[in-house]
C-alpha cells in the first residue's frame, strides 16, 4: 500500500535526522568529559577520538529504539498537523492497519538494534578497555607530546621537547626535570629517542649532546655536566591484568557463565530488542487526530512513557546485579507488563476511546 511505503520512508528520513541530533548533543557532551581526562594524562590525545567513535557505537543499541520511537511520534505528528491522517482516516484506513509497516520497520530496526546489542557494543566496550588499560601500563616517554610539558605518572618529573621527527623516530630539543630524593635534576640534549634493553627489556630515553645539572633549587653551588650520550631509565606502570567488565564480554561468553551478572546481562542484551516493537505499538497510541489542538502534550506523555519504561528496566538490571531478583524471569516480566499496556492502549485507540479511563486525549 502506498500510505504505508510513504510512512516507512518518512520514518526511515526522519530517523537520519534525529540521529544525527543526538549524535551531536553526545558527541559534545562526551569529547569534554574525554578532552578533560586527556589533559589529565588518563588517556592519549591521540585517542581521544577513536575512544569517542567506540563510546558511541557502544550505546548505539540503546540510542536506535528512542531514536525510532521519537520519529514515528514526529512523522505522525506532521501528518495530524497536515491533516493527512484525517484524509487517511475518511479512506477508511484505520490506525490499526499500520501494524503492517510497523512490523517491516521493527525487522529492519530490529536488525541493526540486535547487531548492536550482541556484538558490536560489547565489541567496541572491549577494545575501549584495551586502548585505556595499554596506556595506563605505558612508560613515561609514551604519553610525550611536542610543544607540551608532560608529568611523569608519579608526579615527581616533567617532560619536554620542542618536536618529534616521525622519520627518524627522534625527539629533538629535549628538557628533562627530575625531583630526587636528594637533589632536583635538569637535564637538556639536543636530540634524543627511545630504546629497549635487549637483556633487562627496560625501556630507556636515550639523550645525545646535552647537559645535566644537579643541586638544590635556588642553591648556587650545583654539579654540571656536558655529556654525548646519557641514558635515562624510563618508569614504566605496573601491568596489571585487563578485566573485562559484563558490559564487555561477548555475547558467547555470558553463555558460557553460570553467575547472576552474566544472565542478567545476557537477557539485557535479548530486553533492547524487545524494547523496540513495544515502543512503536506506544508511538502509534499517542497518534491521534484528536492531538491536532494540543499535540505537546501528547508528546510529553509518549516520551514519559518511554522514560518509564527504560528506568523500570534499568531498575530491574541493577537488582539483577545485586541479586535481589531473578535473572531469567524479571526483565521479561517487565516487558510483558508493558507491551500488555500497549495492546491494551492500542486497542481502545483503534476504537476512538481514551486510551485509559479518565485519561484525556
Amino acid at each position: 500500500m502506498i500510505i504505508h511505503r510513504a510512512f516507512i520512508r518518512e520514518v526511515l528520513q526522519t530517523s537520519a535526522a534525529v540521529t544525527a541530533v543526538l549524535f551531536s548533543i553526545f558527541f559534545v557532551t562526551r569529547l569534554v568529559g574525554f578532552l578533560s581526562q586527556a589533559a589529565e594524562g588518563d588517556i592519549p590525545m591521540n585517542s581521544v577520538f577513536i575512544l569517542l567513535l567506540l563510546k558511541l557505537m557502544t550505546y548505539l543499541d540503546v540510542i536506535v529504539p528512542l531514536v525510532v520511537f521519537i520519529s514515528m511520534l514526529l512523522v505522525m505528528g506532521r501528518w495530524i498537523r497536515d491533516n493527512e491522517l484525517t484524509v487517511i482516516t475518511a479512506c477508511g484506513i484505520s490506525i490499526a492497519q499500520f501494524i503492517r509497516p510497523v512490523i517491516v520497520l521493527s525487522l529492519i530496526m530490529g536488525t541493526a538494534v540486535g547487531a548492536f546489542s550482541l556484538y558490536i557494543s560489547p565489541l567496541s566496550a572491549q577494545v575501549g578497555k584495551s586502548i585505556e588499560h595499554k596506556y595506563r601500563n605505558r612508560s613515561d616517554a609514551t604519553g610525550i607530546i611536542p610543544g607540551v610539558f608532560t608529568e611523569t605518572r608519579g608526579g615527581n618529573g616533567v617532560y619536554f621537547v620542542e618536536s618529534y621527527d616521525r622519520d627518524t623516530d627522534t625527539f629533538r630539543n629535549i628538557f628533562v626535570y627530575e625531583d630526587g630524593e636528594e637533589d632536583d635534576e635538569v637535564v637538556t640534549a639536543a636530540i634524543g629517542f627511545k630504546t629497549v634493553d635487549e637483556k633487562t627489556n627496560d625501556d630507556f630515553l636515550v639523550l645525545k649532546n646535552g647537559s645535566q645539572y644537579r643541586g638544590d633549587a635556588g642553591d648556587r653551588d650545583y654539579e654540571f655536566v656536558k655529556f654525548e650520550t646519557y641514558a635515562i631509565r624510563l618508569k614504566q606502570q605496573a601491568a596489571n591484568k585487563m578485566t573485562l567488565s559484563t558490559k564487555a564480554t561477548p555475547t558467547t561468553q555470558l553463555l558460557d557463565k553460570p553467575s547472576r551478572r552474566a544472565i542478567g546481562e545476557f537477557h539485557w542484551r535479548l530486553s533492547k530488542i524487545a524494547m523496540l516493537p513495544i515502543l512503536m505499538i506506544f508511538a502509534l497510541c499517542f497518534s491521534s487526530i484528536t492531538y491536532r489542538k494540543a499535540r505537546f502534550p501528547g508528546l510529553i506523555t509518549a516520551l514519559l512513557v518511554y522514560f518509564t519504561y527504560s528506568n523500570v528496566l534499568g531498575l530491574v538490571v541493577a537488582l539483577i546485579r545485586k541479586g535481589t531478583v531473578p535473572p531469567h524471569l524479571s526483565l521479561w516480566a517487565v516487558n510483558l507488563m508493558f507491551l500488555a499496556l500497549a495492546i491494551y492502549m492500542f486497542r481502545r485507540r483503534s476504537q476512538n476511546l481514551r486510551l485509559l479511563p479518565g485519561f484525556s486525549n
